[in-house]
């Protein structure tokens, strides 16, 4: 296909996959049970944290997170007792388990109360680049007292990393979407400097396309990958997530 042949399937398949249907067997289904914008993006934070591996069990055990916090997710963050969070014992998701999960709310409180919430720490640096500023808010996510196994659990571009999990979260908050799957609740950061939740799904779907050539899903095949979809749409270059991650997915293209 030539660049007008792929943009227009691209689009096409985007347009198929970017609907309402799409958020029943997702994990964005777990920040839609909200409609508050701290309990949003709070809820959608923890089960893109968790996002890999089985998408049925991301969705169950993002559902026993947010149970455990009683189904009122910011109001926890902020007014659990210490006892109340380290009372939390039974959340395993693979690698991510009560240790970790009890940190990040920790953190996250520091985060509201200290940093004006998580998208003023995406919006406060003066970085353009936003890979840049998940970098940061690394930094920022542990700057109290942690365990050193959680630092595991989110990702530093800067040191090779695709920061998958944190790049579909920051689509979710931040892309603005008329099709109700996405939220676009972030003001601060526009949909243009988005970058595509790299995996081996959307991976391997854009290496046979021919729009990726890098072989390792990492931080510079996130680079070329995103040079590639902005050609298509320099505005929302993520919407191609849509259409990456449904081919391989619901379609098998390998």
């Amino acid at each position: 296909m030539n660049f007008e042949e792929l943009k227009d399937y691209l689009d096409f398949k985007a347009d198929q996959y970017n609907n309402p249907n799409f958020i029943e067997t997702d994990p964005i289904q777990i920040p839609h049970r909200y409609k508050i914008k701290e309990d949003i993006e709070i809820s959608g934070f923890l089960a893109a944290t968790i996002a890999w591996g089985n998408r049925k069990m991301i969705i169950n055990s993002a559902t026993k997170m947010m149970d455990a916090m009683g189904n009122n997710p910011y109001d926890f963050v902020m007014n659990a007792s210490n006892n109340q969070i380290d009372a939390i014992d039974t959340i395993v998701h693979r690698t991510f388990n009560s240790e970790d999960f009890r940190y990040f709310i920790k953190s996250l409180r520091n985060i509201y109360e200290q940093h004006d919430g998580l998208e003023n720490v995406f919006s406060a640096n003066n970085s353009t680049n936003l890979q840049n500023r998940i970098s940061e808010f690394k930094q920022i996510f542990f700057e109290i007292d942690h365990p050193l196994r959680t630092t595991k659990h989110i990702s530093d571009p800067l040191k090779g990393s695709s920061s998958k999990r944190i790049n579909m979260f920051l689509r979710w908050v931040s892309r603005k979407d008329t099709n109700g799957v996405d939220f676009g609740i972030w003001n601060t950061v526009s949909p243009s400097e988005l970058s595509c939740p790299l995996d081996v799904h959307s991976g391997n779907v854009a290496r046979a396309l021919g729009i990726l050539n890098r072989k390792q899903n990492d931080q510079k095949a996130l680079m070329e990958l995103d040079e590639a979809l902005r050609k298509f749409d320099p505005t929302d270059p993520v919407k191609y997530d849509f259409a990456l991650f449904g081919l391989g997915v619901f379609e098998g293209i390998k």
